[in-house]
């Protein structure tokens, strides 16, 4: 007989089996009701007239509307069936709202864009948009909200799982999603204050040699002719690029200087947006070849944006047509029109420029409170300003933050020292997002454009973030262009370059210049039809030494660039094949080098004991190894261990804590340099040669990845896998268990890294494979990491990752008879 415990027990337990079948059940069925209705009628308030929804076998919407009133009307509808959590969460994220959802572990980050003051600059902003662009976005707008008004009994799962409904889309929420993108792509301001602190304690030739601008493996896009196979001097003869040597330290008793390592670490973890590893850099490839290098004899055009990984993806496919107006690509759910595709007549693509559009000055203040006042940059003293922040928190206490601004020329510049607590001066930061003129959406004019001339035209109007873009047009022209607003500092005829630490606010040199505050749009880095036939960029360095205008310091790696302008040189007659088989190359001649350097290092080593045995097979897989980073090939696992633990060796004898602060965008050329030419100044105490450090670093880099007893059967691909998850649907095993669906990708052997074309990390990559035919518009391609929908339930939650992940593709269909060719659905929004 079973006992009163037993009995309690049995109950329980059954009760509990019985709750988890409900939450199993409710979880499928609430994300299979949230679903778009995608055939048949809807009656919705807001178009003049019938619009055309046709989906092809991927969920791509092809919208044919009568007026683009109703076009953009529509595309706001269709967006947010598919992806309205995350355009609230994009929101959300931008303004620091997260907290009121999601409750007190998003305190820190609400309170970190609150101190950022994203939410401001985009309540300026919006109150000073031209027109026509705010008139699209309220278009969009009215689109949003009637999705949302037709989904409120059936919204997407996480909005039922949390228990709150969306709010309505207002044209404010459009430009904070725009936003979200431009920090993402322009927030280096923690990269300044971690260099502070290594300038601080190391002589001024070991920073030169950790802080490159520009190499020898450059290859600027406005100085398209250039020897990629000239040698480099030797590391202990180059000298400061000419724009470091103009910076210098802030004098420490005027200034202080920062020295709180463990702050900046957490600040910089907290302000992360794609960055989200060593080496990947938030940008993407591009290029363009002209119809004297294509086999067509038309124009190609390729862009893989990378970015962090998300579910769903950043990227939306869409293609709009209305009257004459007709544009297809990728849009960003929560903003109108196409972001990257092509029109009738021209295709463009971006990369990330990386032009610093960020300072941070040390304020000078007296008095106290309302008194408070600070010195402007003319000596005199000017009342700082207040702006008062509340923050809700689910389930929790809401909390009231003042963020003090000072007011430098025109811009408004909050004092975002208390972002790390260590931090005793008043550091504020100034950015091109603080002036409302920057955050733009002229779109429209950008897809209507009927050439590249007049594309290049359009571009003039957008603010930011700053992008390297190629285009191509059916006339057979190709170009680049610089686009987005670059601050001029101090004297506009003889600007001073971007301070690459935190600079003395009371100085004039480092204000930004009132007169004259950008950079001139046609002066900014262009060409168009270069004698080549190329053009490609991957955010390395686009301008040769001595070019009019301070871009940044801080440029990519050149490897992916490198790469592409040799592949393309060497094939005069390129296919859409060809591009997609660029686009996945995983070729590393950074990672082959450093491979052939660290064989030798092991045969000429020191080597004693057990571990010889061990580093001569791994000099023996590193001497053989094609430099290809391959999944199942061991090499490229040795040398990423290596390369990692080197740092740890040279840095931390001479930074202590500090080393981990240390990252550039030329990091990994730096690290080329010093292996390579190995200077004394680097050697670390205990070691007789550099060969002997280098097979340490092999040894020790085995160690701390755990490689296996035989090195031939490591494979790189297991040890760097992708792994792309639902933040909310797999926060947990349970939850993930119980929703019954694919929340994500599980974690899959991978190729490629950081130095090559196809870079990658875990959540990092290729956002997008885009390819442009310019011959025939219907061969075009284009296919996103996981799928159109954010719903689980979705056949188009994940149906692409597959491709993404073998380096396959999908066409774009953009003409009348592909598009009928390949609909599947068919849904018709009919005016109520």
């Amino acid at each position: 007989m079973l006992s009163i415990l037993g009995v309690v027990l049995l109950v329980v337990g059954f009760a509990v089996i019985a709750g988890l079948v409900t939450a199993h059940f409710w979880l499928r069925a609430a994300a299979r009701n949230s679903l778009p209705q995608i055939d048949g009628t809807i009656a919705v308030s807001g178009p003049a007239s019938a619009v055309t929804v046709l989906r092809d076998m991927h969920g791509v919407p092809h919208i044919r509307a009568s007026s683009l009133d109703d076009l953009v009307f529509a595309q706001g509808y269709v967006t947010a069936q598919d992806r309205l959590w995350q355009m609230e969460t994009l929101r959300r994220h931008a303004s620091g709202t997260l907290a009121e959802i999601l409750g007190k572990d998003l305190l820190p980050h609400d309170r970190a864009q609150r101190l950022l003051q994203i939410r401001a600059a985009a309540d300026r902003a919006v109150a000073v948009l031209p027109p026509d662009q705010l008139h699209w976005l309220a278009v969009y707008a009215r689109g949003v909200n009637a999705s949302m008004a037709d989904q409120q009994g059936h919204l997407p799962v996480e909005f039922r799982l949390l228990g709150f409904s969306p709010a309505p889309w207002v044209p404010r929420d459009s430009l904070l999603v725009g936003l979200a993108m431009f920090q993402d792509l322009t927030n280096t301001f923690p990269e300044k204050l971690d260099r502070e602190v290594i300038a601080a304690k190391l002589p001024q030739e070991l920073v030169a040699d950790l802080y490159p601008v520009g190499s020898w493996r450059d290859h600027p896009v406005v100085q398209p002719v250039v020897d990629l196979t000239t040698p480099v001097e030797d590391i202990e003869q180059i000298p400061l690029d000419e724009s470091q040597t103009k910076l210098r330290l802030p004098d420490k008793h005027a200034l202080g200087s920062a020295e709180h390592t463990q702050d900046l670490l957490a600040g910089d973890a907290l302000l992360a947006g794609s960055a989200t590893c060593e080496g990947c850099r938030a940008g993407s490839n591009n290029w363009v070849v002209s119809g004297s290098r294509s086999a067509s004899g038309k124009p190609l055009l390729s862009n893989d944006m990378h970015l962090s990984h998300g579910v769903p993806g950043i990227w939306y496919e869409a293609d709009l047509q209305a009257g004459s107006f007709h544009a297809a690509g990728v849009t960003l759910p929560g903003t109108p029109f196409v972001i990257v595709g092509h029109n009738d007549h021209v295709a463009w693509g971006f990369t990330n420029l990386g032009a610093d559009v960020q300072d941070l000055t040390v304020e000078h203040l007296r008095g106290s409170g309302s008194s408070a006042e600070f010195q402007a940059a003319d000596g005199g003293w000017q009342p700082l300003q207040h702006q008062s922040e509340l923050i809700r928190v689910h389930h929790g206490l809401d909390v009231t933050l003042d963020v003090p601004e000072t007011m430098h020329g025109k811009l408004l510049t909050p004092i975002i020292s208390s972002l790390y607590p260590g931090e005793k001066r008043p550091i504020s930061l100034r950015w091109t997002i603080y002036d409302p003129a920057n955050i733009t959406s002229p779109f429209l004019a950008i897809n209507s454009a009927g050439d590249g001339a007049s594309l290049s035209a359009a571009f003039a109007a957008f603010g930011g973030p700053s992008q390297n873009m190629v285009f191509a047009d059916d006339q057979g022209h190709i170009g680049y262009h610089a686009v987005g607003r670059i601050p001029l500092r101090g004297d506009p005829s003889h600007p001073t370059p971007p301070s690459a630490i935190p600079a003395d606010a009371s100085v004039t040199a480092n204000e930004w210049s009132t007169t004259a505050p950008y950079v001139p749009y046609d002066q900014l880095p262009h060409v168009a039809d270069p004698a080549g036939g190329i053009l490609a960029t991957a955010n390395a360095r686009v301008v040769p030494d001595g070019f009019s205008y301070p871009i940044t310091l801080d440029w990519a790696a050149p490897y992916r660039n490198e790469r592409i302008w040799k592949v393309l040189a060497a094939n005069p007659h390129m296919t859409s094949a060809d591009m997609l088989a660029l686009q996945t190359d995983v070729y590393s001649d950074l990672d082959r080098v450093i491979a052939q350097r660290l064989a030798y290092a092991i045969d000429h080593a020191s080597l004693s004991g057990s571990r010889q045995k061990r580093l001569h097979q791994a000099a023996d897989l590193l001497r053989d190894w094609n430099g290809h980073v391959d999944a199942k090939a061991s090499a490229p696992a040795i040398v990423d261990a290596a390369r990692a633990e080197l740092w740890v060796l040279i840095l931390t004898p001479k930074l202590g804590k500090s080393a981990a602060l240390y990252t550039w965008g030329e990091k990994s050329f730096a690290e080329e340099q010093l292996i390579m030419h190995t200077p004394a100044r680097w050697l670390p105490s205990g070691y007789a040669t550099w060969d002997d450090l280098l097979a340490d670093a092999v040894d020790k880099g085995m160690s701390v990845d755990h490689a296996p007893s035989d090195l031939a059967t490591w494979q790189y691909g297991k040890a760097h896998p992708v792994d792309i998850e639902h933040p909310v649907l797999a926060s947990s095993p349970l939850l993930k268990r119980l929703m019954g669906y694919p929340t994500g990708t599980g974690s899959l052997p991978q190729s490629g890294d950081t130095s090559t074309v196809k870079q990658v990390y875990r959540t990092f990559g290729p956002s997008e494979r885009f390819t442009a035919d310019l011959s025939d518009l219907d061969h075009s391609t284009l296919n996103l990491v996981l799928g159109q929908s954010g719903d689980p339930a979705s056949p188009w939650f994940i149906d692409q990752f597959q491709a993404w992940y073998t380096g396959k593709t999908f066409p774009l269909p953009y003409t009348a008879n592909a598009v009928q060719a390949a609909t599947a659905h068919t849904l018709t929004l009919m005016p109520r």
